[in-house]
């Protein structure tokens, strides 16, 4: 069966004669006792998705809570196969006794003489088209080998799952390519069985497993292995090298089986970041204004405002594309009626913290940049404001914009104009620049970079907050009561 991009197959199985011509027409009755013989002959047996390859589960799982791929009939066979035709990823597949060895690669020992032999080699990261973001990401070797090949070794570790290799290289470090690069596509690429996966992890990183041990823990029932430290051999029944991935920030229910959506992925961080009833308890006083710390858990478990008043979290950057005239925005906010937490989150904040924060926001504010990936933390319904400084407009829009309205979010963006910017301090009015940053932009990411990103920051007009406050307020009142 030909695999889709996407990793789903080619839709409703259509059973055919050898010559292509005449389709098997069943009636009701016929199809009926056929249901009747497979569920006598195998239980009642479900049909799922493991890698773009229809399998059957022939067994409940044990009790170690496994489950085994069954292939009955015309799905039973070896895979080794790769498909390089997608732009953002390469994903390769591979099905039988495999065997991970020397923490180098991954060997299938293949019985069906049919079966490809040779050798792939795939960078498991999804920004295929970056070549100067993939040199520095390492290789996964895979050999698919006659069976006579294989060694009298003894498994140290027999899974019963299939395993899903990919890197922690590249950007991670960035949130916003730790949820884009990796959470997200390992969503889609295993969410279909049900955290019976094991997940594999080239270029490990410990800093990485604690930040997101709570999400790993909602895809997966297993230990993380270590693709490069853990000397151990590994036997899959299979193995997916590489993630699907769809786009900025965000899932095509189309291309999912069960047309599992951004919002289904959203419903995960929020079962991983579920408070216990300890982490929820009173643990000091609120944060004060201006503070770059995150609200304790007594904030969001709620105090005598919140129960009335609209909430308002600024992220706060420090560095570049400051708000210059914060206080002075959160002194209109405070007017407009919002209760106003100041968040500005660093490396060692605990995610579930912020989630914690902003599942209780009514509105998400900052300047465009990585930590508005926090957009994922908000409830569908809430509003989500971004400050889009100058020459950033289709940054903006693309990676957050249209991926925050997907999610469900009443999406408000501020466009900064020349005077609002801290690069009319620097430079002419009639400087392009200022008057026509798309001419800079063109010349290049690291000058757009450089002129944008790294040297402006942004005083918002004070006259212009208060009106977006009110539409903001306009925005929550069409709100559904149930969000």
């Amino acid at each position: 069966m030909k695999m889709r991009k996407d990793g789903g197959n080619r839709g409703p199985w259509n059973w055919r004669s050898r010559g292509g011509v005449h389709i098997l027409k069943m009636t009701s009755r016929i199809r009926l006792l056929l249901v009747v013989l497979l569920v006598t002959l195998f239980g009642a047996s479900i049909l799922t998705y493991h890698f773009g390859l229809p399998v059957t589960n022939l067994e409940s799982p044990d009790n170690d809570s496994t489950t085994k791929a069954g292939f009955p009939g015309m799905l039973e066979g070896e895979v080794f196969m790769c498909d390089r035709s997608q732009y953002r990823t390469d994903v390769c597949n591979m099905r039988g006794d495999i065997r991970m060895s020397n923490s180098t690669h991954f060997t299938l020992y293949a019985v069906d003489k049919s079966t490809p032999l040779g050798e792939e080699v795939i960078k498991p990261y999804t920004r295929k088209w970056e070549t100067s973001c993939m040199d520095n990401v390492h290789d996964v070797v895979l050999h698919s080998v006659p069976s006579s090949l294989a060694s009298n070794s003894v498994c140290d570790v027999q899974h019963s799952a299939p395993g899903v290799v990919f890197s922690t290289g590249g950007y991670t470090g960035n949130l916003y390519h730790e949820f884009h690069d990796g959470l997200i596509p390992l969503f889609i690429t295993t969410q279909h069985l049900n955290r019976e996966v094991v997940v594999v992890v080239s270029e490990f990183h410990e800093w990485w497993l604690t930040k997101y041990s709570e999400v790993i823990q909602e895809m997966s029932n297993y230990t993380v292995v270590n693709f490069e430290e853990d000397q151990r051999l590994h036997c899959f029944p299979e193995v997916t090298v590489g993630l699907h991935i769809h786009g900025e920030l965000s899932i095509d229910p189309t291309r999912m089986p069960d047309n599992k959506s951004i919002l289904d992925f959203r419903d995960l961080l929020s079962r991983a970041y579920t408070p216990s009833p300890e982490e929820l308890e009173p643990q000091g006083s609120e944060v004060p204004e201006g503070s770059t710390n995150v609200a304790d858990a007594s904030k969001v478990a709620g105090v005598s405002n919140m129960e009335t008043t609209k909430q308002l979290t600024i992220l706060v950057r420090n560095g570049t594309r400051v708000l210059l005239n914060l206080d002075k925005i959160v002194e209109l906010a405070s007017e407009a009626g919002f209760n106003v937490t100041l968040l500005s989150p660093d490396a060692t904040t605990e995610l579930k913290r912020v989630f914690w924060i902003l599942d209780k926001s009514d509105v998400l504010m900052g300047v465009h940049g990585a930590a508005l990936t926090h957009f994922l933390f908000m409830r569908p319904g809430s509003v989500f404001i971004q400050i889009i400084p100058l020459g950033t407009d289709w940054a903006a829009a693309t990676y957050y914009g249209e991926p925050a309205v997907k999610l469900g979010l009443r999406y408000l963006p501020y466009k900064i104009k020349p005077a609002e910017s801290s690069l009319s301090d620097k430079y002419n009015s009639t400087d392009p620049i200022l008057t026509n940053p798309a001419t800079i932009v063109d010349k290049g990411w690291w000058t757009m970079k450089e002129v944008y990103l790294e040297g402006q920051d942004v005083r918002p007009s004070l006259v212009q907050m208060p009106k977006l406050f009110e539409k903001a307020k306009k925005l929550l009142k069409k709100r559904s009561p149930l969000l």
